[in-house]
Order: structure tokens, then sequence, then C-alpha cells
């Protein structure tokens, strides 16, 4: 009994938190990875973080734009590289999230606790500062009703990232109360 009240008050928040940690990793590795950045992905056309594509009438098919074609269409090429950094640099900062949080809670070190809290705050701004500066760039190009399951990803791992980052400073790792207590991990 009193071992399932230790678990319960010790590990089943971490267990949790770690979970959406996984989540949140799966949609932004679904989106950035696996989709490789696209957000609109029809027949007639693509846009993405690596892709621009637009349906040319004279050819009846897709055609690709690089730069400095994209600058003439009106995407910078330093807005799209400040774009592309914030996304991909959320994701980066959260494969350093798991383990921080693993040794803060098997050694009850709230420092460790604040550098996983301090790499969720900076992924969560990231990610909304590189989706939403992408998003003013192409506006004229998609419509929200057209952006397809990598955007929906992203706003997905955007909210999780918010939620974790709320759930991580309101539940610190607790402190050992003694040596031989083995609740902690």
């Amino acid at each position: 009994m009193a071992i399932s009240r230790l678990w319960r008050s010790n590990c089943l928040p971490f267990v949790g938190i770690m979970s959406l940690v996984a989540v949140t990793l799966s949609l932004m590795s679904y989106a950035l990875l696996w989709k490789a950045g696209d957000l609109a992905d029809l027949p007639n056309l693509r846009i993405g973080f690596y892709n621009f594509c637009l349906w040319k009438e004279d050819p009846g098919s897709l055609q690709c734009y690089n730069f400095p074609e994209l600058e003439a269409l009106g995407v910078p090429q330093v807005g799209l590289a400040l774009a592309r950094l914030g996304v991909y640099g959320a994701l980066v900062l959260m494969i350093f999230v798991p383990l921080p949080l693993l040794l803060a809670q098997c050694n009850s070190d709230a420092g460790e606790w604040q550098l996983a809290v301090g790499f969720l705050a900076a992924s969560s701004v990231l990610l909304a500062s590189g989706l939403s500066l992408f998003l003013s760039f192409v506006w004229k190009w998609v419509r929200l009703t057209i952006l397809g399951p990598g955007f929906l990803a992203l706003c997905l791992a955007q909210a999780l990232l918010i939620f974790l980052l709320m759930a991580t400073v309101m539940l610190p790792p607790r402190e050992k109360k003694g040596k031989n207590e083995w609740g902690n991990c």
C-alpha cells in the first residue's frame, strides 16, 4: 500500500511527462523528417521548408522553384533559412529533453529539471516562430484548408510543448526522503 502511494506520488507524473515528450518527438519527426517538412502536399501544389512547387499550366505539371526564383516570388532566402532554423532547431532541442528529465527524476536534482524546462521553452519558442515566419512568406499560395498532415502534426506538437512546459514547471521531482526509499526511478 505504501509502495503504491510512493510510486503514484513520485513516478506517475514523471511517466506522463516522458510519454508526452515521446509523443511530441514523434509528431515533430513525422512532420519534419518523414514528410520532409512539406506543409501542403497536393497534386497541384507542394509547399514545405525544402519544396516549393506550383502548378504550371503550360507544361501541365508541377514546377519547383529554387533561389533566385523564390526571391522573385517574394520568399526571401534569409527568412526561409530562419524559418528552417526555427522548426528544425526545435526538433534538435527536443531530442535533448528526456535525458535531463530522467537524471533529475533519479537524482532529485532541481538543476537538471530546470535544464529540461529550458530546452522545452526554447523548443516551443523556436517551433512557433519558425512555423509562423514560414507561413507569413507562403500565405499567398496556401490556405488553412489545404495544409496537410505535416502542418497538423507541427500544430499538435506546439500545443503539447506548451502543455509539457506547464507540466514540468508545476510538477518538479520530489526530494528523496531516505536512502533506502526506491520510489524515485
